[in-house]
């Protein structure tokens, strides 16, 4: 682990979940796999979503939505025409 890391991982035990959210704003992302009812939810003004399908959504540090597709691949694509790294999220 570089030393930049290390700071920071070091840094992360004490953060609160506001800070934490904030981490990587404007830099960091998350993809979520998603139903059509789960999808709905958080993006209401998309009308219409077809059951059954797979949708991912590409999400901010803090978890505002900022794209809905329907492959993995086209949400990669998004986060690197924004720039953004992907953050692995369990």
């Amino acid at each position: 682990m570089n030393k930049t890391a290390k700071t920071m991982s070091d840094k992360r035990a004490g953060l609160t979940p506001v800070e934490l959210a904030r981490l990587g704003d404007g830099e960091v992302a998350y993809i979520r796999q998603m139903t059509a009812k789960e999808a709905g939810k958080i993006y209401p003004a998309i009308k219409g979503i077809p059951k059954g399908i797979e949708l991912f959504s590409l999400n901010a540090a803090d978890g505002t939505p900022l794209a809905l597709t329907d492959s993995r691949q086209a949400a990669m694509a998004q986060a690197n025409e924004g720039e953004l790294a992907i953050a692995t999220v369990h």
